[in-house]
Parts: structure tokens; C-alpha cells; sequence
């Protein structure tokens, strides 16, 4: 395995609608409305690379766009405006990011392949150009440095870089920055020989 990929999404979510489990008579579908997605190179120097990034229009089942909730513009800045100006569908998204992949395993914190982008590939009746078993959740790699699952858990793709007292590259809950923030953390776990690329062969199909 010569390399992996980090991405992450940004969704969808009113005020308490995880908690609820969007069942609230106006909760909108959690429809993607970014990705962002790096390259962690698994090789001597664990370089990251190919930092990439796109906009997605929110589409409901019946095609009509989902206009963005305000609490949602608060926390990543992602306003109608912006996604009218550099948004693209679902679809085309998801083949830049298979392009960008390029085979390689496509890594999330947690599991945003099932609670985004499978929501909002069956809203919009599509089937996905990535496979289902390229994607997989990260998360239990930090079993290999000696985390505890409570640990994990308390963690997210904005909180694990300060966890290991790095830098977070860029602002919280934007999807490129979140992605290459798990990027930074595993490449420092790697670095520092606390991981090696062979535990990220247990996260691949076998």
C-alpha cells in the first residue's frame, strides 16, 4: 500500500438533528454540501499531498436544491451564495474524488461514507463511481498507538491534531481542512514511530 487518502465531508444539520436522528418534521436530508479530500503517502517520509476540495449542491428527491440552514453557514461558512457560485452535483464530486484516490483507500474520521454520502446518493436515486469497499473509517488505527475507545470517540476530524498538540491546518468544520488535520496526526503518529504503514493494511478488505 503506497499511499492513502483522507477525506471529509460537511453536511446538512440543523441544531440537534444527530440527536434526534433528523426525524424533527423539518429536519433536511444530511445531504453532502463539501468534500475535501489528501494524499497521505505511506513511504519513507509520509509526505502529504493533492490537497483537493469541492463544493456540492444539496439536491432533495425531487431535484429541487436544499437551500442551507443559517447554523449551518455559522459553523463552516458555507452559504447559498457560495455554493451557487462553486457548487457541482453529487455525482461529478464523487468522480474527482475517485480520480483523486486513484485506487488508493479512502479514509474518514468516523463514517462518512454511510452517514453522508450514501444518504445523499439515495436521495438523488444514484449509485456511486466509487466502490463501497474503498471507503473505510479510520478511527481504529489509533487502537495501534494505544488510544482507548473512550478516547477515540471524544475526538473529531478538528480535535485530533491539537490531541497531539500540532497545528490544525486551516479553520474547523471546512472539509479540506479536517481531512488534511487527520492527514497531520497520522503522518506525526507515522514520524514518530508510534505507527508504521503496515497497521493500515487491518483497514483495507480483505
Amino acid at each position: 500500500m503506497a499511499q492513502v487518502a483522507i477525506y471529509d465531508c460537511e453536511f446538512l444539520t440543523p441544531p440537534e438533528a444527530p440527536t434526534r436522528f433528523w426525524c424533527g418534521p423539518q429536519d433536511p436530508d444530511p445531504l453532502c454540501v463539501q468534500i475535501g479530500a489528501v494524499q497521505l503517502l505511506l513511504d519513507d517520509g509520509f509526505d502529504i499531498s493533492a490537497r483537493e476540495g469541492w463544493m456540492v449542491q444539496p439536491t432533495d428527491s425531487d431535484g429541487r436544491i436544499v437551500p442551507i440552514d443559517p447554523p449551518l453557514t455559522r459553523l463552516t461558512g458555507i452559504t447559498d451564495a457560495l455554493l451557487q457560485d462553486e457548487a457541482q452535483p453529487l455525482m461529478d464530486a464523487l468522480s474527482e474524488l475517485k480520480t483523486d484516490a486513484d485506487g488508493a483507500l479512502l479514509l474518514s474520521w468516523g463514517k462518512d461514507d454511510l452517514l453522508t454520502l450514501a444518504a445523499s446518493l439515495i436521495v438523488q436515486n444514484q449509485l456511486s463511481p466509487i466502490p463501497a469497499g474503498q471507503f473505510r473509517n479510520s478511527t481504529p488505527i489509533l487502537m495501534a498507538v494505544g488510544e482507548t475507545p473512550e478516547t477515540i470517540c471524544g475526538l473529531r476530524s478538528n480535535t485530533i491534531c491539537g490531541h497531539y498538540g500540532l497545528e490544525q491546518h486551516g479553520p474547523a468544520h471546512d472539509a479540506r481542512a479536517d481531512a488534511e488535520g487527520v492527514a497531520v496526526a497520522l503522518q506525526f503518529l507515522l514520524r514518530a514511530g508510534r505507527l508504521a504503514p503496515a497497521d493500515f493494511t487491518g483497514l483495507a478488505p480483505e
